[in-house]
């Protein structure tokens, strides 16, 4: 099969959605959270969902705005905790805020978090999964986060397969009551990171409403 190129309608409504990114992570997640919580404040309650590097801009909007933030779904958001993993072999702490580079609200809270966010590491259940750093004993507490309903979804062929779990251990840890819709296990096959541009998007798509609608009141969006 040929591969598809510049002029093939696909391949230029795919590439009509790319837009630039800085390469500065704490200045796009501080003003992400800043801007998303100014919006917020205008137009109302609203569902968040976000996709992979927008992850931490999703828990940080919630965790600045919880009361406005009526559901968040992060669709394999970037991970997993502390650490970049599978695409890169660095052990460097990328996020140290765990979820994120910026500081987001724990209790108690966490002014030095090389210091204060003590870390341990549980090894894989098995070979195709990854390791996971959670927090050290006695973990704190996600407040803000915790008072949102949350649905985490990860594919099968995607390099997020290995790891997204290890950030659902880290929210369940921190007091969220996050939920794991983990496609293969719940009968969906054979997608990787872009779910929603494959010809199965309808089907995950529903899942995920099926969710909303059974953890939100839509009526008081």
């Amino acid at each position: 099969m040929a591969w598809r190129q510049m002029g093939d309608p696909v391949y230029d409504a795919f590439y009509a959605s790319q837009v630039q990114f800085l390469d500065d992570t704490v200045t796009v997640q501080t003003n992400s959270q800043n801007s998303g919580a100014a919006l917020l404040d205008i137009i109302g309650p609203a569902i968040i969902i976000t996709h992979s590097q927008g992850g931490p801009i999703g828990f940080l909007i919630a965790d600045a705005r919880p009361r406005l933030v009526k559901a968040l779904i992060s669709l394999e958001p970037q991970g997993p905790p502390f650490q970049d993993r599978v695409v890169t072999t660095s052990t460097a702490i990328v996020r140290p805020y765990g979820i994120t580079n910026i500081a987001i609200t724990y209790s108690p809270p966490v002014r030095n978090p090389a210091l204060e966010l003590r870390r341990m590491t549980v090894p894989a259940a098995h070979s195709d999964l990854t390791e996971c750093i959670l927090q050290a004993t006695p973990a704190r507490q996600l407040p803000n986060l915790a008072a949102v309903p949350h649905l985490i979804v990860t594919t099968q062929a995607s390099f997020h397969a290995a790891y997204d779990y290890c950030t659902v251990r880290y929210l369940r840890q921190a007091g969220v009551a996050v939920d794991f819709l983990d496609l293969p296990t719940a009968g969906v096959y054979g997608n990787a990171h872009f779910l929603f541009l494959e010809r199965n998007n309808l089907d995950i798509a529903a899942r995920v409403e099926d969710w909303i609608r059974r953890k939100v009141s839509l009526l008081h969006l």
